[in-house]
């Protein structure tokens, strides 16, 4: 076969090596990049039927497999027969079964021999076996609230640990789903709410090596940071702890005493800043946020609000309780510790999650599953009541808790490099963090000295917020004369759910006499609106049908972008910024409630709702002087 001269030519080309020389970096722009370009969605508060409130109320079946599995995107069967899924897997998930008792029910219903020999253990079984709940419940409650176990047998506690761990890993899988390894540490004395969720960065290699600390071994929260401390330092690994329900925590989840009553020394508040990174501000037993009595001036401040009593159903005092209960006062307190002490205690970013007691992490309006197995849908569960209030003297009392009242809400977003235990925990610790009340709307958040309105256009806007910025949790510091913050602000709507109707940024500040102040600010509005003379917003409108629970988005805005000037800047003022994303009206889950099993709600129980993302502040900082 003839080989003509330009096929020598091309074979010759062909095996030549060119030399390529490549200057310094890579021509690719993402070849070194390493800040958080996904956002990852997950719940860090779930139990299962290991927890024994969760148990007593219905949850007899559904473990932490099924949680799991469920958080996956997997089919789950209810207590009442109806199969459940997510509309959308989650991405990580934490199962925080209480430490206090933990699977003792379930061992007891089995007839574990290490609890059998217990006093308490064989009464408790006598109990269940002629289904006394009731007194099971009973003591259970009491030596909650007490501080005593009844069981005490560490023997028993490692080995449901040991069980809990194993699960965590079998279910992690770096780069699809994360499963952390966390529990619930549950201190309720008095019936103050001081419940943490403990959330370990590594898997069962170290988290093996304790057995979890509990409210039975202290009720105070320093002694959890103690051991906390113990277990990073004999193990090297990472832990953190996250308050939740400081709307039921009697006026003690952000005081300005220490558990003993004294004032907080700059030692408690470096190191709760240290192992308290976040705190969740919304979820089934209500919104945290702020409230009306503290935040009269915001209008979006009664959201899902729980405020009759502490979790023990005392009545609450609004002077003495209120600004020690919700995120943004403790925000505007930490700046007066910042000023006395140094450091900030309250230095806290935000998420939400469910406290799902039935093992399903559903936030979802449209698809919540009930705050226990007994208050699973059904036509009769929006007036069940959660559980039955008692107060002695009887002048303390406050009426039932029913389930109408729970709240759908909510997930915890999380912007991190990747989905693995590490990145997603990293990520919590610098607070890149925000909470929704379910919709998984997409918050950017950047704040810094040089944001200009053009780069609210820019085509890669993250990358430009975090070159000229840094991200929701972080800081800034040494404003340039006669310069003033700006943020660049980007809220993308849900890809399967409601339209937005605006974008605020609340700003806290101390001055110089020590006054601590809010305001809130309208920054982006949908369809056009102008802020009128008063500085409101007219309303959005609203498209909610009650009779079909349906809506549609032809009010609001499927995006909304801007870069907003602090126009009351002052330089020698601490100050903090976040940032509030609210939807238009929309649904409520008892409106879907009413409208599938065909009755009619009683005025007093919303239909509709306004669903919202919080996102973790942003803190400036003045030089010292």
């Amino acid at each position: 076969m003839a080989v003509t001269k330009l096929g020598c030519v091309l074979a010759a080309f062909a095996m030549t090596s060119w030399p390529v020389i490549v200057e310094a970096g890579s021509y690719s722009p993402y070849a070194e990049e390493n800040f958080a370009r996904e956002v990852f969605w997950g719940d860090t508060h779930v139990h299962t039927t290991l927890s024994p409130d969760a148990n007593l109320f219905g949850n007899k079946k559904l473990t932490p497999d099924d949680a799991y599995r469920f958080a996956k995107g997997e089919v789950v069967t209810g207590h009442n027969g109806m199969d459940v899924r997510l509309r959308r897997p989650l991405d990580f998930l934490v199962v925080t079964d209480h430490a206090e008792y933990l699977g003792v029910l379930p061992a007891i219903a089995a007839q574990d021999p290490v609890l059998l020999s217990t006093d308490t253990g064989a009464r408790w079984v006598k109990a269940l076996a002629e289904k006394d709940h009731a007194v099971v419940f009973g003591e259970f409650a009491q030596s909650l609230l007490g501080n005593k176990d009844l069981i005490r047998s560490r023997e028993f506690q490692q080995s449901v640990w040991d069980r809990v761990v194993e699960n965590a890993d079998r279910h992690n899988a770096p780069g699809h789903f994360t499963a952390f390894v966390g529990y619930e540490y549950t201190s309720t004395t008095g019936g103050d709410n001081l419940h943490r969720n403990v959330i370990f960065r590594e898997g069962g290699d170290r988290a093996r090596g304790i057995v979890p600390f509990s409210s039975f071994d202290s009720d105070n929260p320093e002694d959890l940071w103690m051991f906390l401390a113990r277990y990073e330092k004999d193990s090297g690994g990472s832990v953190l702890a996250i308050p939740h329900n400081s709307n039921l925590s009697g006026g003690l989840m952000f005081r300005l005493e220490d558990t003993a009553g004294k004032p907080i020394t700059r030692e408690y508040a470096t190191r709760r800043a240290y192992f308290e990174p976040l705190v969740e501000a919304t979820q089934y037993k209500g919104d945290s946020e702020t409230h009306p009595y503290l935040s009269p001036e915001d209008e979006f401040a009664d959201y899902e609000t729980w405020d009759a009593a502490n979790i023990g159903m005392q009545k609450k005092h609004e002077d003495d309780w209120f600004p020690h209960e919700y995120v943004r006062s403790a925000l505007k307190l930490g700046l007066g510790l910042q000023a006395e002490l140094g450091t900030n205690p309250y230095k806290f970013g935000l998420i939400g999650s469910t406290d799902a007691h039935t093992a399903l992490a559903a936030g979802d309006e449209r698809d919540y599953w009930g705050k226990m197995t007994r208050t699973e849908p059904g036509p009769e569960r929006w007036k069940r009541p959660l559980f039955e209030t008692r107060a002695d003297p009887p002048a303390t009392a406050v009426p039932p808790i029913e389930e109408w009242q729970m709240a759908a809400s909510g997930y915890a977003a999380v912007w991190a490099t990747e989905n693995t235990r590490e990145a997603i925990f990293d990520a919590m610790r610098r607070k890149e963090t925000y909470a929704t009340t379910g919709p998984r709307m997409t918050v950017r958040f950047f704040g810094g000295f040089a944001f200009g309105d053009r780069d609210a256009f820019a085509g890669d806007l993250a990358a430009r917020g975090y070159e000229k910025g840094v991200p929701m949790g972080g800081d800034l510091g040494n404003a340039p004369k006669g310069g003033s913050p700006s943020f660049l602000i980007s809220a993308l709507k849900d890809p399967d759910g409601a339209n937005l109707d605006r974008v605020q940024v609340v700003k806290g500040w101390r001055t110089a006499d020590g006054a601590l102040n809010e305001k809130v600010y309208d920054v982006a509005l949908a369809d056009g609106r102008e802020p009128g003379a008063d500085g409101k917003a007219p309303a959005v409108g609203n498209t909610v049908d009650p009779e079909t629970a349906t809506y549609d988005n032809s009010i609001g805005d499927a995006a909304l972008t801007t870069v907003w000037q602090d126009p009351d800047f002052d330089p020698g003022q601490q100050a903090f910024y976040y940032a509030r994303v609210i939807e238009i009206p929309t649904p409520r889950w008892t409106a879907y409630d009413a409208q599938r099993f065909g009755f009619d709600l009683p005025d007093e129980v919303p239909d509709t709702t306004q669903e919202r993302a919080y996102t973790s502040a942003i803190w400036y900082t003045p030089p010292p002087t």
